[in-house]
Protein backbone atom coordinates (compact mmCIF):
# COMPACT_ATOMS: atom_id res chain seq x y z
CA UNK A 1 0.00 0.00 0.00
CA UNK A 2 1.75 3.33 -1.10
CA UNK A 3 0.59 6.57 1.33
CA UNK A 4 1.11 10.21 0.40
CA UNK A 5 1.33 12.54 3.66
CA UNK A 6 1.74 15.85 3.91
CA UNK A 7 5.85 16.25 5.03
CA UNK A 8 4.24 18.72 8.06
CA UNK A 9 2.71 16.49 10.10
CA UNK A 10 4.28 16.20 12.93
CA UNK A 11 4.87 12.25 13.40
CA UNK A 12 3.76 11.52 10.21
CA UNK A 13 6.47 8.73 9.75
CA UNK A 14 5.48 6.74 13.38
CA UNK A 15 1.87 7.30 12.51
CA UNK A 16 1.24 6.10 8.79
CA UNK A 17 4.62 4.53 8.28
CA UNK A 18 3.70 0.83 9.32
CA UNK A 19 0.68 0.45 7.13
CA UNK A 20 2.70 0.29 3.52
CA UNK A 21 5.03 2.43 1.35
CA UNK A 22 4.79 6.30 2.67
CA UNK A 23 6.42 9.36 1.29
CA UNK A 24 6.03 12.77 2.51
CA UNK A 25 5.86 15.53 0.57
CA UNK A 26 5.29 19.50 0.48
CA UNK A 27 1.93 19.81 0.80
CA UNK A 28 1.83 22.18 -2.08
CA UNK A 29 3.74 19.91 -4.33
CA UNK A 30 1.31 16.92 -3.80
CA UNK A 31 0.23 16.09 -7.22
CA UNK A 32 -1.84 13.76 -9.57
CA UNK A 33 1.12 12.24 -10.59
CA UNK A 34 2.19 11.31 -7.26
CA UNK A 35 -1.25 10.12 -6.49
CA UNK A 36 -1.65 7.93 -9.82
CA UNK A 37 -0.53 4.34 -7.56
CA UNK A 38 -1.29 5.60 -4.06
CA UNK A 39 -4.04 4.37 -2.45
CA UNK A 40 -4.20 6.62 0.92
CA UNK A 41 -3.52 10.27 1.00
CA UNK A 42 -3.20 12.02 4.13
CA UNK A 43 -2.95 16.42 4.20
CA UNK A 44 -3.23 19.51 5.99
CA UNK A 45 -5.04 22.67 4.72
CA UNK A 46 -2.82 23.76 1.71
CA UNK A 47 -3.50 21.08 -0.29
CA UNK A 48 -6.70 21.21 -2.29
CA UNK A 49 -8.47 17.98 -2.61
CA UNK A 50 -10.97 17.62 -5.80
CA UNK A 51 -11.26 15.90 -9.06
CA UNK A 52 -8.24 17.52 -10.68
CA UNK A 53 -6.17 16.29 -7.54
CA UNK A 54 -7.75 12.39 -7.52
CA UNK A 55 -9.18 11.64 -10.67
CA UNK A 56 -6.98 8.58 -12.35
CA UNK A 57 -5.91 7.75 -8.86
CA UNK A 58 -6.45 4.47 -6.50
CA UNK A 59 -7.02 6.64 -3.56
CA UNK A 60 -9.53 5.10 -1.07
CA UNK A 61 -8.93 7.33 1.98
CA UNK A 62 -8.13 11.00 2.20
CA UNK A 63 -7.58 12.17 5.65
CA UNK A 64 -6.60 15.47 6.52
CA UNK A 65 -5.10 16.68 9.93
CA UNK A 66 -7.12 19.86 10.50
CA UNK A 67 -10.32 21.33 12.06
CA UNK A 68 -10.82 23.05 8.74
CA UNK A 69 -11.96 20.95 5.31
CA UNK A 70 -13.24 23.45 2.78
CA UNK A 71 -10.16 22.30 0.76
CA UNK A 72 -11.94 19.17 0.59
CA UNK A 73 -14.29 18.43 -2.36
CA UNK A 74 -16.96 15.96 -0.13
CA UNK A 75 -19.04 15.95 -3.03
CA UNK A 76 -16.48 14.26 -5.03
CA UNK A 77 -15.29 12.07 -2.68
CA UNK A 78 -18.53 10.76 -1.66
CA UNK A 79 -19.62 10.44 -5.56
CA UNK A 80 -15.81 8.60 -5.90
CA UNK A 81 -16.68 6.79 -2.85
CA UNK A 82 -13.75 7.74 -0.73
CA UNK A 83 -13.86 8.05 2.71
CA UNK A 84 -13.08 10.97 4.08
CA UNK A 85 -11.61 11.95 7.79
CA UNK A 86 -10.56 15.08 9.14
CA UNK A 87 -9.56 16.30 13.06
CA UNK A 88 -12.37 18.29 13.88
CA UNK A 89 -11.05 19.84 18.04
CA UNK A 90 -7.99 18.77 17.26
CA UNK A 91 -6.34 22.14 18.18
CA UNK A 92 -9.21 24.19 19.34
CA UNK A 93 -7.51 24.91 22.72
CA UNK A 94 -4.28 26.21 20.39
CA UNK A 95 -6.80 28.64 18.84
CA UNK A 96 -8.45 29.59 21.91
CA UNK A 97 -4.61 30.27 23.28
CA UNK A 98 -4.35 32.32 20.35
CA UNK A 99 -7.08 34.89 20.83
CA UNK A 100 -6.45 35.36 24.42
CA UNK A 101 -2.94 35.82 23.89
CA UNK A 102 -3.96 38.68 21.32
CA UNK A 103 -6.70 40.12 23.04
CA UNK A 104 -4.23 40.56 25.97
CA UNK A 105 -1.77 42.18 23.96
CA UNK A 106 -4.35 44.60 22.37
CA UNK A 107 -6.14 45.67 25.95
CA UNK A 108 -2.27 45.95 27.57
CA UNK A 109 -0.70 48.12 25.05
CA UNK A 110 -3.86 49.92 23.29
CA UNK A 111 -4.63 50.97 27.29
CA UNK A 112 -8.14 49.36 27.01
CA UNK A 113 -9.65 47.85 30.07
CA UNK A 114 -11.54 44.59 29.96
CA UNK A 115 -14.34 45.61 32.74
CA UNK A 116 -17.41 46.06 30.87
CA UNK A 117 -16.81 44.86 27.23
CA UNK A 118 -18.30 42.80 25.66
CA UNK A 119 -17.27 39.79 23.13
CA UNK A 120 -19.08 38.81 19.71
CA UNK A 121 -18.37 35.38 19.50
CA UNK A 122 -19.35 34.39 15.57
CA UNK A 123 -19.08 30.44 15.58
CA UNK A 124 -19.87 28.60 18.89
CA UNK A 125 -18.32 25.29 17.82
CA UNK A 126 -15.42 23.46 19.23
CA UNK A 127 -13.11 26.45 19.40
CA UNK A 128 -15.71 29.20 19.68
CA UNK A 129 -17.60 27.26 22.47
CA UNK A 130 -14.29 27.53 24.48
CA UNK A 131 -13.46 31.53 23.62
CA UNK A 132 -17.10 31.46 25.12
CA UNK A 133 -16.13 29.80 28.19
CA UNK A 134 -12.91 31.65 28.89
CA UNK A 135 -14.65 35.21 28.15
CA UNK A 136 -17.29 34.11 31.13
CA UNK A 137 -15.04 33.43 33.51
CA UNK A 138 -12.91 36.58 33.02
CA UNK A 139 -16.36 38.04 33.58
CA UNK A 140 -17.15 39.79 29.90
CA UNK A 141 -20.28 40.15 28.80
CA UNK A 142 -20.62 37.24 25.65
CA UNK A 143 -22.94 37.55 22.57
CA UNK A 144 -23.40 34.46 21.23
CA UNK A 145 -23.88 34.52 17.12
CA UNK A 146 -24.34 30.58 15.55
CA UNK A 147 -27.30 30.30 13.46
CA UNK A 148 -27.08 26.56 12.20
CA UNK A 149 -26.47 25.85 16.52
CA UNK A 150 -29.24 27.98 17.10
CA UNK A 151 -31.98 26.20 14.78
CA UNK A 152 -30.58 22.65 16.26
CA UNK A 153 -30.70 23.63 19.83
CA UNK A 154 -33.42 26.54 20.09
CA UNK A 155 -31.34 27.83 22.23
CA UNK A 156 -32.69 31.78 22.76
CA UNK A 157 -29.14 32.67 24.17
CA UNK A 158 -27.64 33.30 20.61
CA UNK A 159 -27.45 36.75 18.68
CA UNK A 160 -27.74 37.47 15.00
CA UNK A 161 -24.59 38.71 13.33
CA UNK A 162 -25.53 42.36 13.44
CA UNK A 163 -26.11 42.13 17.34
CA UNK A 164 -22.03 40.18 17.61
CA UNK A 165 -20.72 42.61 15.73
CA UNK A 166 -21.76 45.70 17.89
CA UNK A 167 -19.62 44.27 20.41
CA UNK A 168 -16.28 46.03 21.72
CA UNK A 169 -14.15 42.39 21.08
CA UNK A 170 -15.47 40.64 17.50
CA UNK A 171 -14.00 37.13 17.12
CA UNK A 172 -14.60 34.80 13.94
CA UNK A 173 -15.05 31.02 14.48
CA UNK A 174 -16.54 29.68 11.86
CA UNK A 175 -15.65 27.20 8.75
CA UNK A 176 -15.60 28.66 5.30
CA UNK A 177 -18.53 28.37 3.26
CA UNK A 178 -19.50 29.47 0.23
CA UNK A 179 -23.44 29.01 -0.30
CA UNK A 180 -26.55 28.10 1.36
CA UNK A 181 -28.37 30.29 4.10
CA UNK A 182 -25.01 29.97 6.55
CA UNK A 183 -22.63 30.37 4.26
CA UNK A 184 -19.51 32.39 5.36
CA UNK A 185 -17.63 33.69 2.64
CA UNK A 186 -17.22 37.45 2.93
CA UNK A 187 -19.71 37.17 6.67
CA UNK A 188 -17.83 40.70 7.20
CA UNK A 189 -18.38 42.29 4.55
CA UNK A 190 -18.76 46.18 3.01
CA UNK A 191 -21.76 46.65 3.89
CA UNK A 192 -21.63 45.80 7.62
CA UNK A 193 -18.37 46.45 8.63
CA UNK A 194 -19.54 50.24 8.99
CA UNK A 195 -21.59 48.57 11.44
CA UNK A 196 -18.66 48.03 14.29
CA UNK A 197 -17.82 51.21 16.99
CA UNK A 198 -14.71 52.76 16.47
CA UNK A 199 -12.19 50.90 18.12
CA UNK A 200 -13.33 47.79 18.47
CA UNK A 201 -10.86 44.54 18.20
CA UNK A 202 -11.40 41.77 15.30
CA UNK A 203 -9.81 38.34 15.30
CA UNK A 204 -10.29 36.07 12.30
CA UNK A 205 -8.31 32.50 13.44
CA UNK A 206 -10.98 31.06 11.37
CA UNK A 207 -10.41 31.07 7.63
CA UNK A 208 -9.01 34.59 5.23
CA UNK A 209 -12.12 34.87 3.11
CA UNK A 210 -15.05 34.80 5.77
CA UNK A 211 -13.52 38.52 5.90
CA UNK A 212 -13.63 40.64 2.67
CA UNK A 213 -10.15 41.78 2.96
CA UNK A 214 -10.08 45.01 0.78
CA UNK A 215 -13.37 45.91 2.39
CA UNK A 216 -11.35 45.56 5.92
CA UNK A 217 -8.67 47.60 4.16
CA UNK A 218 -10.88 50.14 3.29
CA UNK A 219 -12.74 50.34 6.42
CA UNK A 220 -9.25 50.36 8.46
CA UNK A 221 -7.63 53.53 6.15
CA UNK A 222 -11.12 55.43 7.29
CA UNK A 223 -10.59 53.73 11.02
CA UNK A 224 -7.97 54.08 12.12
CA UNK A 225 -8.57 52.99 15.90
CA UNK A 226 -9.69 49.48 14.58
CA UNK A 227 -7.45 46.76 16.52
CA UNK A 228 -7.23 44.40 13.38
CA UNK A 229 -5.69 40.92 14.45
CA UNK A 230 -5.60 38.43 11.61
CA UNK A 231 -4.20 34.81 11.55
CA UNK A 232 -6.22 34.24 7.96
CA UNK A 233 -5.45 36.12 4.66
CA UNK A 234 -7.48 35.82 1.51
CA UNK A 235 -5.35 34.50 -0.90
CA UNK A 236 -3.12 32.43 1.12
CA UNK A 237 -0.16 32.43 0.91
CA UNK A 238 0.23 35.37 -1.35
CA UNK A 239 -1.35 37.75 1.19
CA UNK A 240 -2.10 41.30 1.15
CA UNK A 241 1.17 43.05 2.39
CA UNK A 242 -0.94 46.54 2.50
CA UNK A 243 -3.14 45.21 4.99
CA UNK A 244 -0.60 43.29 7.03
CA UNK A 245 1.07 46.58 7.31
CA UNK A 246 -2.14 48.75 9.25
CA UNK A 247 -2.49 45.16 11.19
CA UNK A 248 -2.31 45.32 14.92
CA UNK A 249 -1.35 41.81 14.72
CA UNK A 250 -0.58 39.93 11.66
CA UNK A 251 0.27 36.01 11.26
CA UNK A 252 0.84 33.05 8.92
CA UNK A 253 -2.44 30.69 9.87
CA UNK A 254 -0.11 29.45 13.21
CA UNK A 255 -3.12 30.15 15.35
CA UNK A 256 -3.63 26.09 15.24
CA UNK A 257 -0.17 25.26 15.54
CA UNK A 258 0.64 24.20 18.88
CA UNK A 259 2.51 21.15 18.96
CA UNK A 260 -0.15 19.48 21.00
CA UNK A 261 -2.92 21.04 18.39
CA UNK A 262 -0.88 19.33 15.81
CA UNK A 263 -0.14 15.92 17.35
CA UNK A 264 -3.82 15.96 17.90
CA UNK A 265 -4.53 15.88 14.44
CA UNK A 266 -2.07 13.11 13.37
CA UNK A 267 -3.58 10.61 16.43
CA UNK A 268 -7.14 11.61 15.16
CA UNK A 269 -6.32 10.94 11.38
CA UNK A 270 -3.99 7.39 12.65
CA UNK A 271 -7.44 6.17 14.65
CA UNK A 272 -9.37 6.66 11.06
CA UNK A 273 -7.55 5.43 9.03
CA UNK A 274 -7.23 2.51 11.30
CA UNK A 275 -10.89 2.02 11.74
CA UNK A 276 -10.89 1.87 7.56
CA UNK A 277 -8.37 -0.39 7.76
CA UNK A 278 -9.94 -2.74 10.36
CA UNK A 279 -6.88 -2.74 12.19
CA UNK A 280 -6.16 -2.24 15.72
CA UNK A 281 -4.62 0.76 16.95
CA UNK A 282 -1.10 0.50 18.42
CA UNK A 283 0.74 3.80 18.00
CA UNK A 284 0.15 6.56 21.00
CA UNK A 285 2.39 9.56 20.59
CA UNK A 286 4.79 10.83 23.15
CA UNK A 287 5.29 14.15 23.73
CA UNK A 288 8.54 15.49 25.52
CA UNK A 289 8.56 17.74 28.76
CA UNK A 290 9.31 21.28 28.55
CA UNK A 291 12.54 22.57 29.53
CA UNK A 292 11.08 25.69 32.00
CA UNK A 293 7.88 24.95 33.14
CA UNK A 294 7.24 27.19 36.03
CA UNK A 295 6.09 30.76 35.10
CA UNK A 296 6.57 33.75 37.18
CA UNK A 297 4.29 36.04 38.53
CA UNK A 298 3.34 39.52 39.78
CA UNK A 299 0.09 40.77 41.27
CA UNK A 300 1.27 44.20 41.54
CA UNK A 301 1.16 45.66 37.70
CA UNK A 302 -2.85 45.31 37.26
CA UNK A 303 -5.42 42.76 36.05
CA UNK A 304 -4.63 43.01 32.54
CA UNK A 305 -0.95 43.11 32.69
CA UNK A 306 -0.68 40.18 34.90
CA UNK A 307 -1.96 37.87 32.67
CA UNK A 308 -0.54 39.18 29.91
CA UNK A 309 2.55 39.00 31.65
CA UNK A 310 1.77 35.29 32.12
CA UNK A 311 1.10 34.35 28.84
CA UNK A 312 3.75 35.73 27.42
CA UNK A 313 6.02 33.51 29.01
CA UNK A 314 4.16 30.45 27.96
CA UNK A 315 3.50 31.67 24.01
CA UNK A 316 4.42 35.32 23.22
CA UNK A 317 2.21 36.44 20.31
CA UNK A 318 4.39 39.08 19.25
CA UNK A 319 7.19 36.40 18.00
CA UNK A 320 5.31 35.64 15.30
CA UNK A 321 3.62 38.93 14.20
CA UNK A 322 7.53 40.43 14.26
CA UNK A 323 7.85 37.16 12.27
CA UNK A 324 5.09 38.27 9.16
CA UNK A 325 5.83 42.17 9.52
CA UNK A 326 9.45 41.58 8.36
CA UNK A 327 7.50 41.39 5.16
CA UNK A 328 7.63 44.93 5.04
CA UNK A 329 11.18 45.98 5.71
CA UNK A 330 12.47 43.06 4.24
CA UNK A 331 12.26 43.96 -0.10
CA UNK A 332 14.15 40.30 -0.75
CA UNK A 333 11.38 38.56 0.73
CA UNK A 334 8.89 36.75 -1.47
CA UNK A 335 5.72 37.27 0.26
CA UNK A 336 4.10 33.77 -0.72
CA UNK A 337 7.50 31.75 0.21
CA UNK A 338 8.14 33.32 3.42
CA UNK A 339 4.18 32.89 4.31
CA UNK A 340 4.87 28.80 3.79
CA UNK A 341 8.31 29.21 5.23
CA UNK A 342 7.40 30.55 8.02
CA UNK A 343 4.34 27.53 9.04
CA UNK A 344 6.47 25.01 7.46
CA UNK A 345 9.62 25.92 10.14
CA UNK A 346 7.05 26.77 13.37
CA UNK A 347 8.88 25.96 16.45
CA UNK A 348 7.24 23.74 18.86
CA UNK A 349 5.06 25.77 20.80
CA UNK A 350 3.52 24.17 24.04
CA UNK A 351 -0.08 24.47 25.30
CA UNK A 352 -0.72 26.42 28.56
CA UNK A 353 -1.44 23.12 30.50
CA UNK A 354 2.19 22.28 30.13
CA UNK A 355 2.99 25.95 32.73
CA UNK A 356 2.60 26.07 36.18
CA UNK A 357 2.24 29.04 38.23
CA UNK A 358 2.60 29.42 41.99
CA UNK A 359 0.09 31.85 43.75
CA UNK A 360 -1.06 32.76 47.03
CA UNK A 361 -4.92 33.22 47.49
CA UNK A 362 -4.17 37.42 47.05
CA UNK A 363 -6.20 38.23 44.01
CA UNK A 364 -9.40 35.59 43.43
CA UNK A 365 -10.14 37.23 39.96
CA UNK A 366 -6.61 36.74 38.32
CA UNK A 367 -6.63 32.90 39.50
CA UNK A 368 -9.75 32.12 38.34
CA UNK A 369 -8.90 34.16 34.94
CA UNK A 370 -5.67 31.58 34.61
CA UNK A 371 -7.70 28.26 35.72
CA UNK A 372 -9.98 29.76 33.00
CA UNK A 373 -6.63 29.84 30.39
CA UNK A 374 -5.72 25.72 31.45
CA UNK A 375 -2.57 26.89 33.84
CA UNK A 376 -1.74 25.02 36.66
CA UNK A 377 -1.89 26.99 39.80
CA UNK A 378 -0.28 25.28 42.85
Amino acid sequence: MKIIADENIPFAKEAFGCFGNLKLLPGRNISNAELKDAEILIVRSITTVDKNLLQGTRIKFVGTATIGFDHIDLDYLNESGITYANAAGCNADSVNEYVWAAIFKSVVEKKIPLEGKTIGVVGVGNIGSRVVCTAEKLGLKVLQNDPPLKRRTNNKNFVDLNEALSADIITFHVPLTYEGEDKTFHLLNEKNLQQIKPGAIIINSSRGPVIDNTALLNCMKNDSDMVTILDVWEIEPNINVELLEKTFIGTAHIAGYSYEGKVNGTLMIYNELCKFLEVKPGWTPQLPMIENPTIEFNFDIGFEKSIDNVIKQAYNIDEDNIALKKLLTDKSLTSAIYFDKLRKEYRQRREFTNYSIEMSAKDLNIKKALASLRFNLT
